[in-house]
């Protein structure tokens, strides 16, 4: 699960390095999933935080899919999971953790990774400078090597994260806020006057929730689906695209992966 591909990135380079199956959960079928990686005893989480929480499609495809894939496999995996965020993750693993609880599922060990911010949908949040950028790509391409490690020895009890200094008020409360206020694709609009219906949004749009019209610009489905995870605003090569007001004058990020 990868928005602006930092958590593609760093989902790529765990599996080339463990020799493991990558399944893009949300541009699979569930029976595409579940076959791709049926023969594997490693179920590794890869999903970016979004408000200090795990994205709410992922929390509703470990629900749907997980306990299938796991019966499937006939014997209990090694379960891990690793997620990307700006900055601290609160008590996105303690939710991730209870999730997977109540479908049966264990989580062995888990880890945060410092990626390049991605988030500008509230005032004080915008994304990091090219240089602060370029420094935590190599920082956590350094961490990715003791993550590799580990699940390639299936070490379990390991919870390498970065909470940050109020993880329950950053999750509970603030993220709670983000959750009922924040995920919606109504506040989105495009500049007619930027828009060169190139239709990059669309394409970025990974729970098919754009579509372009007959004129040639992009609209929101107000489909339910929307994570407000940005992909389409970060794409925009025009930068036409907002955010009600918090996104004016912000810049754009997504990761241009080289591997």
């Amino acid at each position: 699960m990868s928005f602006t591909s930092n958590t593609r990135h760093v989902a790529s380079v765990i599996a080339e390095h463990t020799g493991e199956c990558l399944v893009d959960i949300l541009a699979s079928e569930p029976s595409e999933s579940l076959c791709a990686a049926a023969t594997s005893d490693v179920l590794c989480l890869c999903f970016p935080v979004h408000g200090w929480r795990p994205p709410k499609l992922l929390r509703e495809l470990i629900v749907t899919r997980l306990p299938a894939y796991v019966a499937g496999l006939g014997h209990r995996p090694y379960v891990c999971a690793v997620c990307t965020a700006g900055d601290n993750i609160g008590e996105t693993m303690d939710l991730l953790r209870g999730d997977l609880q109540t479908v049966g599922i264990t989580l062995d060990s888990c880890y945060s990774l410092l990626m390049p911010e991605s988030y500008v949908n509230l005032p004080f949040m915008d994304v990091d400078s090219r240089e602060r950028e370029t420094m935590k790509i190599s920082t956590s391409d350094r961490r990715l090597q003791t993550v590799i490690d580990d699940i390639k020895h299936r070490r379990r009890g390991i919870c390498d994260t970065v909470r940050g200094r109020w993880p329950r008020i950053n999750t509970r409360v603030l993220g709670g806020y983000f959750v009922r206020k924040l995920v919606s694709d109504k506040p989105f609009r495009v500049s007619a006057d930027l828009c060169l219906g190139c239709g990059q949004c669309v394409e970025a749009c990974q729970v098919e929730n754009m579509t372009m019209t007959g004129e040639g610009t992009p609209q929101w489905l107000h489909n339910g689906r929307c994570t407000t995870c940005m992909a389409c605003y970060h794409h925009c090569p025009k930068h036409a695209i907002e955010w009600g007001r918090w996104t004016k004058g912000k810049g754009q990020y997504f990761f241009k992966s080289k591997i």
